[in-house]
């Protein structure tokens, strides 16, 4: 009878980026202690999701380099989330690998992703990271955790009147009867 084989599968990687830093997002959910190594141009992750007991891989080749210093990771229950300072603030990458292959676990971020012309606004606070200052705490909070959201920036709408501009809404009104046909 042949011997079962181990399979790695790839990791599923999102990724957005603004003019200054890249984003990504490795969604292997559950790891405990992954193999994690940032260098100027590579990112390698090797984690076991403690769910499926499978062994999943990921050996990113950068677009351009970045500064590995500046650069951080989380790992959290969701998976494993990268802010990457790029080593030339500038214009965008125009993929995140340097290879021009398409790859079926590698997709946009849509949840931080921002048209280039729409970065600017972000860019603007000091170190230009966005108003975080370079400070991680507030990037991983901008990342959308690590607490202290408050009302996550929802206005308070108590204050708002019922009766706006003349009278009850359109559905306060009573219904007519139905009738038999």
């Amino acid at each position: 009878m042949p011997e079962t084989q181990h399979k790695v599968l790839p990791a599923p990687v999102y990724w957005a980026q603004r003019s200054n830093l890249v984003y990504i997002k490795i969604g292997v959910e559950d790891v405990k202690s992954p193999d994690i190594k940032v260098e100027k141009d590579k990112i390698y992750y090797k984690g076991v999701g403690s769910g499926s007991k499978q062994e999943y891989e990921a050996n990113l080749e950068l677009f351009d380099e970045i500064n590995t210093e500046n650069s951080k990771y989380i790992v959290r229950d969701r998976g494993t989330e990268f802010v990457l300072i790029k080593a030339k603030e500038g214009p965008f990458w125009k993929r995140l690998l340097k290879t021009q292959q398409k790859f079926h676990w590698l997709k946009i971020d849509f949840n931080k992703w921002k048209d280039e012309d729409d970065s600017e606004d972000e860019a603007s606070g000091p170190g230009g990271v966005g108003g975080g200052g370079g400070d991680f705490e507030e990037m991983m909070r901008q990342m959308g955790g690590l607490g202290g959201m408050g009302g996550a920036g929802m206005p308070d709408l108590g204050d708002l009147d019922d009766k706006e501009e003349g009278g009850a809404d359109s559905d306060d009104e009573e219904l007519p009867e139905l009738e038999d046909k």
